[in-house]
């Protein structure tokens, strides 16, 4: 009996010292709700967790719906780990918005209708500065013998002296813009023509010069303008795929102009929120000579509100671009005696602004 017990002592004895090590290992382990570290503070294991990355994956989602699939989460650099693969939201929005906030006028006087399209009227048919040498329509006119659709004024102190070619962009997708290209070809400008829906380009943003009607050349690009910073066109633009859409500031940089004399935009209803950038983003600082077509028959892209709210917002932009240096020089009344859907025998659907940067 004694060497039984002997040898069932002995299988109890390993037994006993690994429930002594249990007992002294067992307070040191971390429960779930501890966050992974030791009483003294020391890493024990990690927990990986995927719920960020759905979150972000959600965000992402909604996202494309509200800016029509144009945000996509980027990874950046830094350090090669999965941090910050998506883009904030909050700091897309500062982006977009730039170093200043359009500001809001106050409502006019009676807060109608009538009274807000009044201050309008008045902005666009009450010219701020007096030219009396302009460049229109391919001629040269001093002074202005009939009314023109368009004009840039060519008094010496405002005319652009740099070293080297001038630079001109014209937006359009209806042609409207040959005699502005000519104008400026024949000054000698370096001309860049910007159409989405045109055959004549090489796609991306490197586009292909042709030859204009003056013998002049222009480079076509298959390219629009966008009012919303996106990381996704830029990476599309520098990949030369195809037509993309890109703040003016963007373009510019792609190309690789500092400054733009004569810019020509028809940008059928877009130009309020293209003119809301230009003045947030502070890109008016580098723009010589603006003339715009502005659509007054119906809101806009992304232009919301009762029809006093946009009437409100157009005269703020209009403002704005006072602000940041733009002096109206001329206006041309185009088809059309709608505005808002509303018909107003006296008032133009659309009108062609020239303004001239008096900052610069």
């Amino acid at each position: 009996m004694s060497r039984w017990g002997d040898r069932v002592g002995l299988l109890l004895i390993p037994s006993l010292l690994l429930a002594l090590q249990l007992l002294v290992v067992w307070p040191r382990l971390p429960s779930a709700h501890r966050g992974g570290t030791g009483e003294q503070g020391e890493a024990v294991f990690s927990v990986i967790s995927i719920e960020p990355e759905r979150r972000q994956r959600g965000q992402r989602a909604r996202g494309a719906g509200v800016r029509q699939g144009e945000e996509e989460g980027v990874q950046r650099g830094g350090g090669g780990g999965s941090e910050g693969l998506y883009e904030d939201e909050n700091e897309m929005n500062s982006r977009q918005m730039g170093p200043n906030t359009l500001e809001m006028q106050p409502w006019a006087a009676r807060m109608s209708f009538e009274a807000e399209l009044s201050r309008i009227v008045r902005y666009i048919n009450n010219p701020q500065l007096n030219c009396s040498k302009v460049l229109s329509s391919g001629k040269t006119q001093e002074p202005i013998a009939a009314p023109p659709r368009w004009l840039l004024c060519a008094e010496d102190w405002l005319f652009p002296t740099v070293n080297g070619p001038c630079v001109a962009y014209s937006f359009s997708m209806d042609g409207g813009d040959v005699d502005f290209q000519s104008t400026v070809s024949r000054l000698g400008c370096e001309v860049h023509s910007f159409d989405p829906s045109s055959s004549n380009t090489s796609g991306g943003h490197l586009g292909n010069s042709l030859a204009s009607n003056e013998g002049g050349v222009v480079s076509r690009h298959k390219m629009w303008l966008e009012w919303r910073s996106s990381r996704k066109s830029r990476r599309k633009m520098r990949s030369n795929l195809g037509s993309v859409s890109l703040t003016l500031a963007d373009i510019m940089a792609a190309l690789g102009h500092h400054t733009v004399h004569f810019l020509y935009a028809d940008l059928l209803s877009a130009e309020w929120r293209v003119f809301q950038n230009w003045i947030e983003s502070g890109t008016l600082q580098y723009v010589h000579h603006v003339v715009a077509t502005v659509n007054l028959q119906w809101a806009g892209f992304e232009v919301t509100g009762t029809d006093q709210e946009v009437l409100r917002y157009w005269f703020s932009v209009l403002q704005g671009l006072q602000a940041s240096g733009l002096r109206l020089v001329h206006s041309s009344a185009g088809k059309g005696h709608s505005v808002l859907k509303r018909t107003v025998t006296d008032i133009h659907s659309s009108y062609i602004l020239s303004w001239v940067n008096t900052s610069l």
